[in-house]
């Protein structure tokens, strides 16, 4: 058995029911296998790929984003997602790190192939919307699929996803997933969504990301739910499809969040058919978990990474959801503790590094082995999160390790000044770094997007945090700004901030 079998039982079961919905047009379970065997197969027999073989893809989301997943699974190969936003560069280091046998394209990133082929002449190519020079398009591949795509040696334990990470330091890491941590991730998301074949299913996340991946879309289509697919977010049409395509399900990280609840839509938009809204990816600031609580709508908290597949902690729905801020209790299929710099677990109440341990855990960073025993200790990854677990075993997340302050020996944690900063009125976004100081070592540094209109001024903003914080814990300085450096999924990227606050001091200009 492979993860692709789970597709073929759901056609088998349900041909007929709809397993994609993707503008405007509509593919059953029986269209999407069939589509799947076919890939498989010209993959197999017109480029030779076949177990452990890597395929890249460069794509805005759509539905053969997925065969193309699901093809490599029945294969035994490896399919690379790449981050349609990076730099051409960064995505060649992908390329070639990664031996890639196939790259999947739009025409709309194809400024990526003359480089490519300079770098790596050996790569196949495959257009899906188009006819790459030396290569095939998408539709002559399965039109040319004759023939048994399986392979005997393919099931569970091979690995299908080379997903990298953005690294803080150096070049990103490539977590490599197995088709099993996709399986058990799924179960634990239907689990969190107490999800059933009837679900409805909006993605509007990208899926070179596990979070758009995995959180729901994998989990809805391994259980035989209706997926609808955005080929990238836009708060007008997002609310538009809640409204009238009906989804009970959807997954927004805080950015999307603050995009549709600030969007003019927002106040008349129908949310009635969603049963929940799922966030993470980072922090979540407790207002805007209470714009959609207040619409009726409840919000999960889902905590993990790409090395965890990405589920790791949640919230229930219809259970305990009353802790303010807590991201839950490990999955129903994995493992997590808070342990001190020894490895040793601490005291619930305890602020430590996260470990996380379970089949939904990444095997191996691709071609490191060195990264891969820092992360991965007697079978437990570490996260590198900070945070704490009550005596119930709740999670609560403080901040990422390496964003961790420390000013004249107090921990300082980004989060939480951020959080402080965020419930002041006229603040938008803000971030906090540790700035070098010769006395204190760092020193706390605000970053602050002001709302339009708003003359909020530095003093007033420190005077707001002092009330609420110890005063070793409020920004010594506050940059107002008009834009915050990000991942592709909102996340404030702090160590880029680092580097642009320490440049700007370096030329006497202010950020």
């Amino acid at each position: 058995m492979d993860l692709c079998s789970l597709i073929d039982r759901n056609a088998a079961f349900s041909p007929d029911k709809t397993a994609i919905v993707f503008e405007g047009q509509r593919l059953s379970y029986a269209a999407l296998a069939a589509r799947i065997e076919r890939t498989a197969t010209g993959l197999k027999q017109e480029f030779g790929v076949g177990r452990g073989d890597r395929v890249a893809i460069l794509s805005l989301n759509r539905p053969d984003y997925l065969v193309l997943l699901y093809a490599c699974a029945r294969l035994g190969a490896m399919l690379v997602p790449l981050n349609w936003r990076l730099a051409v560069a960064e995505q060649l280091f992908i390329l070639t790190d990664a031996g890639v046998k196939v790259l999947v394209l739009e025409q709309a990133f194809e400024n990526v192939l003359p480089e490519l082929a300079q770098r790596s002449p050996g790569t196949r190519l495959i257009g899906l919307d188009f006819t790459p020079p030396r290569g095939a398009t998408f539709e002559d591949l399965r039109a040319r699929g004759e023939g048994n795509s399986r392979n005997p040696h393919t099931d569970l334990s091979c690995p299908l996803l080379i997903v990298y990470t953005s690294g803080t330091t150096g070049r990103p890491k490539g977590a490599v997933l197995r088709q099993e941590a996709l399986f058990w991730n799924g179960v634990m998301s239907q689990h969190a969504h107490n999800m059933t074949s009837d679900d409805h299913v909006l993605t509007v996340l990208p899926f070179f990301h596990v979070g758009g991946l995995n959180i729901q879309t994998t989990p809805a289509l391994h259980l035989g739910a209706t997926v609808t697919i955005h080929a990238r977010f836009a708060p007008d049409i997002a609310l538009a499809t809640i409204a009238e395509g009906r989804p009970t399900l959807t997954v927004m990280v805080p950015a999307i969040i603050q995009a549709v609840s600030e969007h003019p839509a927002w106040a008349t938009a129908d949310l009635s058919s969603l049963k929940a809204v799922a966030t993470g990816s980072t922090i979540v600031p407790p207002h805007l978990i209470d714009r959609f609580v207040a619409r009726g709508v409840p919000v999960l908290q889902i905590y993990g990474s790409t090395e965890t597949c990405p589920i790791a902690v949640y919230t229930r729905l219809g259970g305990d959801l009353s802790r303010s801020g807590s991201t839950g209790l490990p999955g129903l299929c994995c493992e997590a503790k808070v342990i001190d710099m020894a490895g040793h677990e601490v005291a619930p109440g305890t602020p430590g590094e996260i470990a996380v341990r379970g089949p939904n855990v990444f095997f191996e960073y691709w071609g490191n082995a060195e990264a891969t025993r820092d992360a991965l200790q007697d079978g437990w990854y570490l996260t590198g999160d900070i945070g704490l677990c009550d005596a119930d075993g709740y999670f609560w997340i403080r901040d990422r390790k390496k964003n961790m302050v420390i000013s004249g020996g107090e921990n300082i944690y980004p989060a939480e000044v951020e959080r402080v900063l965020l419930e002041h009125p006229d603040v938008s976004e803000c971030a906090v770094i540790g700035r070098p100081d010769p006395r204190w070592d760092e020193v706390p540094v605000a970053y602050v997007i002001r709302r339009p209109g708003c003359r909020l001024e530095a003093d007033e903003l420190r005077a707001h945090v002092q009330a609420h914080l110890a005063r070793f814990k409020v920004p010594r300085d506050v940059v107002f700004v008009s834009d915050l450096p990000r991942t592709a999924l909102g996340k404030v990227q702090h160590f880029l901030l680092k580097q642009l606050d320490a440049q700007s001091r370096a030329q006497g200009e202010a950020p």
